[in-house]
């Protein structure tokens, strides 16, 4: 049984398909409708760079003061926060990120070559491209000012080229002339349609005898330590094996099992503009703006920003329209004003864990139970990866990658 019908569970329940185990995924939404729809599509080996850096501390005033910059914090949820606030601030310490990127790089390692084997079964290579990426400054100066994010990469084997002035623009001329520093990222990747990607991944599963059941997983039912059924709104299913991939909703069920870990969701946004008026070669994240301008088959997509507020709050759909005029700043022949049937928004939920690295372990109370979630920016280019690894541990194994910094009880 997988909990989860996102790119982690879906994943997940592929290899295990293929290991000969009888698989079902269970999914009280649609198949991926969560992150994995609302994502830039990026499978990056470089994202190995953690989300908490030395000297967030003294930018915290600033993350509560404005409800619409890269990070924010809302003032109602700042209680909620706070334990998971200090051990992201803890996690940033210069000794801790060299360490979290060496953990993160064998898990987005060739994230395109790692996904092959699925994409290959389920006729998918339409969509993934290996195009690279571009990440985008105003100068050399704010690249410089980032050294320790790209020693991060360089540390661990991540190559690039350096693109100033005309080099830049004729690599990619839709961006504006405002920018005149770049890296390109060859080895990266993406796909022109993230949920498109999961559906195909999902019905090559289904057509290799996997299931799908539309349910919300609620609990377990152990005889001992042993796994005998997990309970849901229509019942308790019979299983033997369990993988726990429910997104930023998996906290409660780890609790359950014994796990009290700090998952929270950073809300991240999206605006698409369909039939834009540029697209551009390959995704860009604007390094101001934290966000990524991906090509992709419905149009543009402009994801990305972060906002800790919970499961429960509404939308701030102003990020989204704040995303949408960094886009029009980036990319200067986007129409200043685009008809509302050409724009959608959308505010999804990224599963996270204060120290940047996701949870892949088994379940205190049962090692027939296994954990796959807390993926943050890197759900996509770890999906592949990290489902192969929950196959290994389920099957009693040692994954190809370590998984010792993944572990559940790390914060124990």
């Amino acid at each position: 049984m997988v909990i989860g019908g996102g790119i982690v569970g879906v994943c997940s329940a592929s290899w295990l398909l293929r290991r000969g185990y009888s698989v079902t995924i269970l999914e009280p939404n649609g198949i991926g409708d969560g992150s994995s729809f609302g994502n830039a599509g990026c499978f990056n080996a470089s994202s190995v760079v953690p989300v908490s850096m030395p000297g967030n501390l003294p930018k915290v005033p600033g993350w509560m003061m404005d409800p619409l910059g890269p990070l924010a914090i809302r003032w109602s949820y700042l209680p909620t926060i706070l334990p998971w606030l200090g051990r992201f601030i803890r996690a940033g310490s210069r000794r801790r990120v060299f360490e979290q990127a060496r953990a993160l790089a064998p898990l987005l390692r060739d994230p395109v070559g790692a996904y092959v084997p699925l994409v290959e079964n389920a006729g998918a290579r339409d969509l993934v491209r290996r195009d690279g990426h571009l990440m985008v400054y105003r100068d050399r100066a704010a690249f410089e000012a980032d050294g320790l994010a790209w020693r991060l990469r360089r540390e661990n084997g991540i190559p690039w080229i350096e693109l100033a002035d005309d080099a830049l623009w004729e690599h990619e001329p839709a961006i504006s002339r405002e920018h005149r520093f770049a890296i390109f990222l060859p080895e990266n990747g993406h796909t022109i349609d993230p949920k498109g990607f999961v559906m195909a991944l999902a019905d090559a599963f289904v057509r290799d005898g996997g299931r799908i059941v539309e349910d919300a997983a609620q609990g377990f039912e152990l005889f001992g330590n042993r796994l005998v059924g997990v309970r849901s709104a229509g019942g308790t299913v019979p299983a033997d094996k369990a993988v726990v991939a429910a997104g930023a909703h998996s906290r409660k069920l780890a609790l359950q099992l014994g796990d009290r870990l700090p998952l929270d969701t950073e809300r991240g946004y999206h605006v698409m503009i369909r039939s834009p008026e540029v697209l551009p070669r390959a995704p860009i994240m604007h390094m101001d703006g934290k966000f990524v301008a991906t090509p992709m088959a419905q149009g543009l997509r402009i994801a990305g920003t972060v906002e800790f507020a919970g499961l429960e709050a509404a939308p701030n759909w102003k990020r989204a329209d704040k995303l949408l005029s960094w886009a029009r700043r980036l990319f200067p022949s986007l129409a200043s004003d685009h008809a509302p049937e050409r724009i959608s928004r959308w505010m999804g939920f990224r599963p996270s864990m204060p120290d940047s690295l996701p949870v892949i372990d088994h379940a205190a109370r049962s090692r027939d139970i296994v954990y796959a979630f807390g993926h943050g920016h890197v759900g996509m280019a770890a999906g592949a990866r990290t489902g192969a690894a929950v196959a290994d541990l389920i099957d009693g194994r040692s994954p190809e990658i370590p998984t010792a910094p993944f572990s559940a009880r790390r914060f124990a």
